[in-house]
């Protein structure tokens, strides 16, 4: 450990507060701060690029709700308006996770989601939270951050890993010229105050919410802070709200490495199709022969093992998607053939030419709660997750490193205190890597009126509105008439997972890009 103190201090990644740090933001913000009304009633029109009948419109916040009468920001919100008004029911606001994610189309995915009966029950509500997409300002430090192809996420020296942590240090360097104070006001519970503007510009009362992934951290975070305005709340794939978040991407790291084990073991099974290897085992040596050749020789001078690895990243999130990845990797293995690799690569893996997604998230989670700010803490941890973990564990610390160097010190962390909710519906895969299963059981925990339904073993982020009967009849029931699954110790309803996927019977269906509804992963990356 010496020689890494050493090495650090000489790259200028020192122990602690490598950037000049900003003072802490203020105490959390909730409904007893009483923030000022916003502006009248918002001017709705049709949304560009999104079907007929959906709507959109800005909604004037406050930048930094601790001075309400400052500066001004604006959350781009879209909505589908009820028709049926015999049963109507209010407004219901989702949101798809990251942190980042924009949630203006869903309006429209949900009307498809949830039937047209039930939807046509409520104003289906979307929105942009601050930073994201069409909301203003939209954040990017480095539109290029991304592009391929990117220096090998596991280094072979500490050299390499320090130069991957002034890569990380530079990014949150650019996004500290660029926003300045902004950054202080991009946490969780900023976004959840900007919820109950929302709502106030809606006219409702109270609010329904279904949030995916980060979403249900942000859902609780509202629950929170603003109990009484609650009317339903249902939280999909739940992050786990005693973790947040250094250690929640460390959880991470474990999770998809079942995940990704349960992949090779799936292509074993297949051997007849994809050719390799006959064991679990067999097909995770074949998949790391593939990423070292990548290395060597990029596909296409596109795809290095970086890419490769946020490609086959996708198959943690939904099975569904295992037939496309493991023909892509049989392909280039067995015939030498790039094309189907980089087909799954633009479907999955590349996110380069538009840094918002990655910026909102770090602006988000590195501002939400502390992160060590000592290079050896990270070194140490991700090294033992390695060791463990290898699909994902260095990816993911490069995903996350800025946060080591962000120039604005994390706020007061926001606990999350579900005990004034009424009523609530939350649904948990045991076998989710993006948000582990321990999430559900402590967020089910910390509300002690809701009611967790469990889907056993199906490896899914993102469960409601798929095509499964005991998912989606909880789910709408709840949102039909308030209706819970009976409580029972431990979780309420469980449900059996979908089937693994079959590989398709012709090759030209293996090369098909995917088309199903349900390849849409919520807080995907």
């Amino acid at each position: 450990m010496k020689k890494i103190l050493v090495a650090l201090a000489a790259a200028g990644l020192g122990l602690s507060g490598v950037l000049a740090a900003s003072p802490a933001a203020g105490a959390p913000q909730g409904p007893e701060h009483a923030p000022p009304a916003p502006a009248p009633a918002p001017q709705w029109t049709q949304c560009e690029g999104l079907p007929t009948g959906v709507e959109c419109t800005k909604i004037e916040v406050p930048l930094d709700y601790g001075r309400p009468k400052g500066e001004k920001i604006k959350i781009a919100v879209s909505r589908r308006k009820a028709t049926d008004t015999a049963h109507y029911q209010g407004a219901i606001l989702f949101n798809p996770g990251g942190p980042g994610g924009s949630g203006l189309a869903y309006p429209a995915v949900m009307q498809t989601r949830l039937g047209p009966a039930l939807a046509a029950q409520y104003d289906l509500i979307g929105f942009d939270p601050r930073g994201v997409g069409s909301s203003e300002p939209s954040l990017s430090c480095d539109p290029n951050f991304a592009d391929p192809v990117r220096p090998d996420y596991v280094p072979a020296n500490i050299t390499e890993e320090l130069a991957w942590a002034q890569r990380s240090q530079k990014y949150a360097q650019a996004c500290g010229r660029i926003y300045g104070d902004l950054l202080r006001n991009m946490t969780t519970v900023d976004a959840a105050n900007d919820m109950d503007q929302i709502r106030k510009a809606l006219g409702q009362e109270q609010i329904s919410y279904v949030g995916y992934s980060y979403g249900t951290y942000l859902g609780a975070t509202y629950a929170t802070l603003f109990p009484n305005r609650v009317r339903r709340l249902v939280l999909d794939s739940i992050v786990n709200p005693s973790r947040v978040w250094y250690e929640a991407n460390i959880d991470q790291n474990h999770a998809f490495e079942g995940r990704a084990k349960d992949f090779f073991a799936w292509i074993a099974t297949y051997d007849s199709t994809y050719h390799l290897g006959t064991t679990g085992d067999e097909v995770e040596k074949a998949f790391y022969a593939a990423r070292a050749k990548l290395k060597d020789t990029p596909a296409e001078g596109r795809v290095g093992p970086d890419e490769f690895d946020d490609t086959y990243l996708a198959g943690g999130y939904l099975k569904s998607r295992w037939p496309l990845l493991a023909n892509a990797l049989s392909r280039y293995l067995t015939a030498g053939e790039a094309a189907p690799l980089l087909a799954a690569y633009g479907t999955y893996g590349d996110s380069s030419g538009d840094d918002n997604t990655f910026a909102v998230y770090s602006a988000v989670e590195c501002s939400d709660a502390a992160w060590p700010r000592d290079w050896p803490r990270w070194h140490r941890d991700m090294w033992q997750s390695y060791r463990a973990a290898p699909f994902l564990s260095w990816g993911n610390a490069w995903f996350n490193a800025q946060c080591a160097f962000w120039p604005v010190r994390a706020a007061h962390e926001q606990r999350v205190d579900g005990r004034a909710v009424k009523n609530a519906l939350f649904f948990q895969d045991t076998k989710d890597a993006a948000t582990p299963y321990e999430g559900g059981v402590e967020m089910h925990r910390r509300f002690p009126n809701s009611r967790l339904v469990v889907m056993d073993g199906g490896g899914n982020h993102g469960l409601t509105g798929r095509g499964n009967a005991c998912i989606d009849d909880a789910w709408k029931a709840y949102l039909t008439d308030g209706t819970l699954p009976a409580s029972r110790p431990g979780p309420d309803l469980h449900c059996a997972p979908f089937a693994d996927p079959v590989p398709p019977a012709r090759a030209a269906a293996l090369n098909a890009a995917p088309t199903q509804i349900d390849d849409w992963v919520p807080g995907e990356r």
